[in-house]
């Protein structure tokens, strides 16, 4: 297992990095203050690549491992103070593009995929439903043959980039009594009849990231929109959650290196009872303590990445890495507000709004009580 990197890959991580900074930081606490996404930013990422890192070339993807992938989405966190933003590229990635690169057919990889990886398409995804949550395959929303189309019927809330997206891939059940065997994916286009985008939701944290419900009514898609077979809807779902779980922290090690940078520059200028804050041991404990939790969560990041590129991966590394991660998270996140002391309670510092994104690092994706019966289910527990 060798997580040392190449001069190109290297060179990659700073220009993705130096990318972030110029051109993905603007007027970022007016935008978290109005929800406002960043439309120009997402082209500019298309531009770059970002979007289209993991995916083959022959559909106007990079084509990189999955280390590299991971590596240039830590830059980003690292570089960019969007926190919202990042989380719409990785929703848009993992849980959007990943379904349809993996499962869908030629047809289909030819006709979503450059899109996608060019940034001029925008995806999601939409399982989460008002009376499921955590219990993700009780679904309520149907799904029925009729000729040479399906007809949806049901309600989805919490869907990351719904009220931009071009296309979401849909979670619903074709025989409910069949359970997770019933289930079906299918990618329903911006403007299909019958599919209706609700209103921006306002959140605590992430506000720059849109999300709404959707709701179905008679909603007609064409068969061929059907990603894999009828009743395959578990086995994608389980597909790109694992991926998701695995790659969606990577930004969130670059915010955790970004906060350890900040709070020690502010620890060694600001001064009290005569000497610089971070001679203190109640600071400087902190921040070890925030140096330690990023190293261990970039280790864990890095081998979560190298197995999936060797193909050894399992759901229990998936959830390992969503859980310690977001822990850390939300710990670096705290500490970096109390070494600011009162200045870090107040929205100009730009501290307070990391705390609010990272919050719900515990919740997406499978809450940290999910992962934690991931993983001792792994275990035989």
């Amino acid at each position: 297992m060798d997580f040392s990197w190449t001069e190109d890959q290297l060179e990659f991580r700073n220009s993705v990095l130096d990318f972030a900074r110029n051109e993905l930081n603007n007027d970022v606490r007016g935008r978290d203050s109005r929800s406002e996404f960043d439309a120009e930013g997402w082209k500019k990422c298309g531009a770059f690549g970002i979007q289209g890192l993991p995916y083959p070339t022959e559909y106007g993807g990079q084509g990189a491992d999955v280390l590299t992938t991971v590596l240039a989405m830590e830059a980003l966190g690292q570089g960019s103070k969007d926190n919202g933003f990042l989380f719409s590229l990785n929703a848009h990635m993992w849980a959007g593009t990943t379904p349809i690169a993996r499962f869908g057919n030629e047809d289909q990889k030819q006709r979503w995929l450059p899109g996608l990886c060019d940034g001029s398409l925008i995806s999601g995804q939409a399982i989460t439903e008002p009376d499921t949550g955590s219990d993700a395959y009780a679904l309520h929303t149907t799904v029925k043959k009729d000729g040479d189309s399906f007809v949806l019927n049901g309600t989805k809330t919490y869907a990351t980039n719904a009220p931009i997206g071009d296309l979401m891939v849909v979670f619903a059940s074709i025989d409910r009594s069949k359970g997770w065997a019933g289930l079906c994916a299918i990618v329903v286009e911006k403007g299909t009849p019958g599919m209706e985008v609700e209103a921006h939701y306002d959140k605590m944290g992430l506000r720059t990231s849109p999300m709404s419900g959707l709701s179905f009514n008679d909603c007609v898609v064409p068969a061929e929109n059907l990603l894999g077979k009828v009743g395959s809807g578990m086995m994608i779902f389980n597909h790109s959650i694992e991926w998701e779980r695995s790659c969606i922290l990577a930004s969130a090690v670059g915010t955790m290196e970004r906060k350890l940078e900040e709070c020690i520059d502010y620890a060694n200028q600001r001064e009290q009872f005569g000497q610089s804050i971070g001679k203190f041991q109640g600071v400087s404990h902190k921040i070890a303590e925030m140096k330690t939790r990023l190293e261990t969560s970039r280790l864990l990041l890095y081998r979560t990445a190298w197995l999936r590129d060797q193909g050894k991966a399992k759901a229990i590394d998936a959830s390992m890495v969503k859980y310690y991660i977001s822990e850390a998270l939300v710990q670096t996140c705290l500490d970096a507000v109390q070494i600011h002391g009162g200045s870090g309670y107040m929205t100009e510092t730009e501290v307070e709004r990391d705390v609010r994104d990272a919050l719900s690092s515990k919740i997406y994706s499978g809450t940290s009580e999910i992962q934690l019966n991931v993983i001792a289910r792994h275990l035989g527990l």
